[in-house]
């Protein structure tokens, strides 16, 4: 099956496209803005250059937050209209947490005994939420203070992963590292693997955005 797979809602605007689960091509570009204006452009670019249509996907599949307000909308809203054009694509949602686990399921030894994953929310605070040692969930995905997850993260062997790592490791938190994976974004074949995932086990996840906060909005003047 082809699995097209991307994500704009963190610093980067990113597209893969998978043969069930193996990557076949890719296009990932540090952005901070602007990712909606590339994604469709990019997106019709890498499918030429494969020689694939619409036609040929078998599933669609976005990640679907938290990140930027902006960010997930437009993938979102870009996959849900690709699902309107071709009722017969699967269309599927991944979240950031999930996908970054994806990496530490390859990497057995890498796996502490609390694993969390940061994501960069460009404000005090992180999203976050943290597996035990076997990957499954021990909290909901949230957003909270540098302190109130190191809280939550002593006397046992941590590991960190996602691109909120290193801003959360700027100084001492005392705790137990074990791993570092400090990304720069999320890679985007892990979502496409995610979704693969879901596929196998015929439970697809129509995309919903993943919002752990209020937008920030203001009243012009």
């Amino acid at each position: 099956m082809y699995n097209l797979a991307f994500d704009t809602t963190a610093a980067a605007c990113s597209i893969a496209l998978l043969q069930d689960d193996k990557m076949i091509a890719s296009y990932s570009q540090a952005m901070d803005f602007g990712q909606a204006e590339v994604l469709i452009p990019k997106i019709k670019e890498l499918m030429e250059a494969n020689h694939l249509t619409f036609d040929d996907l078998d599933m669609i599949t976005v990640c679907t937050g938290p990140g930027s307000f902006t960010g997930v909308r437009s993938s979102i809203s870009a996959a849900r209209a690709f699902g309107l054009a071709k009722p017969k694509i699967q269309i599927c949602g991944v979240n950031a947490f999930d996908a970054y686990l994806v990496s530490l399921a390859f990497s057995p030894d890498e796996i502490g005994f609390y694993n969390v994953v940061l994501i960069e929310t460009k404000r005090d605070d992180f999203y976050y939420q943290i597996f035990d040692e076997n990957l499954k969930p021990i909290t909901d995905p949230a957003a909270d203070t540098r302190e109130n997850i190191i809280a939550q993260l002593r006397n046992k062997k941590v590991t960190m992963i996602g691109d909120g790592v290193e801003r959360f490791l700027m100084t001492s938190t005392g705790l137990s590292l074990h791993c570092i994976k400090d990304e720069s974004f999320l890679p985007i074949e892990n979502v496409g693997l995610c979704g693969y995932k879901q596929y196998l086990r015929k439970r697809v996840d129509f995309p919903k955005p993943l919002y752990l906060r209020a937008p920030d909005v203001c009243l012009k003047k």
